[in-house]
């Protein structure tokens, strides 16, 4: 019987087991599918506090383990199939192993959609991003393109203007799910030209960094080349929530819902970071709603004298 069992190792769930761990409740961690989350995909993070000079995403995920496991967190490997949250203790099922806990933080994440393309995913951090506020100061004065046609890849084609000598946005139909004003916003910008219906076909990556894309018209098939240096995918995220389908409260898009701060609606469970915020997704706030449900778990185990 464990008190804190945490499903997910980003930084979400690395904050939460270094608080419950120094609350000396032991805490077990759950790697699940995306070990590290998705700050392990990241290279350079410069917008963490307590860097200065910036630090690479799997070593500053490396150091929060370290620092969790110093603490006396114990971690396992596996990805969580099956939950039990009728009743405390509560269950959790990941490869042929069941636990029961006495309180439960979920911190599974979010996964990026991504193109689908050869070779995209290991482009992540040398050329191919799905976050612009992470990474889009590394494009300064480069040429960009933005793939997405919603609200989040009209502000991020924006963002990123600011950055990049020219940002091409690229769609695959020429109507947008983005707002009105998001796309006026984003048209009226002398530094974004739209390409729409388009297609990427190929992203083009010689030496291990991108240099360019190859588009086609879904409707001629006519095939058009450009010149660049990175590729933001703005198609949207999907949280790790499909287990928790039913048994907890959720939006629409799937991302969990809280009763208050990191509460939901079963006493014991806890959410943090990307499974619950579909809005800021930054490694700071993430860790801040780890940090935000540890003690919230901690305060849950005190008042049932389970601790």
């Amino acid at each position: 019987m464990e008190n804190v069992v945490i499903i997910g190792s980003g930084c979400a769930g690395l904050t939460a087991a270094i608080y419950s761990a120094r609350a000396n409740l032991k805490p077990v961690v759950l790697d699940g599918n995306e070990p590290g989350g998705q700050l392990s995909l990241t290279t350079h993070v410069e917008n963490f506090p307590g860097f200065p000079d910036g630090i690479m995403g799997p070593e500053l995920i490396a150091n929060m383990r370290k620092q969790a496991e110093k603490f006396g967190a114990e971690f396992k490997a596996g990805a969580v199939t099956e939950v039990d949250l009728s009743k405390r203790p509560f269950k959790v099922t990941f490869g042929k192993e069941t636990i029961e806990t006495k309180t439960l933080i979920i911190a599974a994440g979010a996964s990026a959609r991504l193109l689908g393309l050869k070779g995209e995913r290991e482009l992540i951090g040398r050329g191919v991003s799905t976050c612009a506020t992470c990474d889009g100061y590394f494009f300064r004065g480069k040429p960009i393109a933005v793939v997405g046609g919603g609200d989040s890849a009209m502000e991020e084609a924006n963002f990123l203007s600011r950055y990049a000598s020219k940002v091409y946005l690229i769609h695959r139909r020429n109507e947008f799910r983005a707002s009105k004003i998001m796309i006026d916003r984003a048209k009226a910008n002398p530094k974004i030209e739209f390409i729409t219906p388009a297609i990427v076909e190929t992203i083009h990556a010689p030496e291990g960094l991108v240099t360019g894309i190859t588009l086609a018209n879904p409707d001629t098939q006519e095939k058009r080349e450009l010149t660049l240096d990175g590729v933001f995918v703005a198609i949207g995220h999907i949280p790790n929530t499909a287990v928790f389908r039913g048994k907890l409260d959720a939006d629409e898009n799937g991302y969990l819902l809280a009763k208050h701060g990191s509460l939901t609606k079963i006493p014991g469970v806890f959410i943090a970071g990307d499974v619950q915020d579909h809005r800021y997704r930054q490694a700071i706030t993430a860790a801040g709603s780890g940090c935000m449900a540890a003690i919230d778990a901690e305060k849950f185990l005190e008042g049932h004298n389970h601790a």
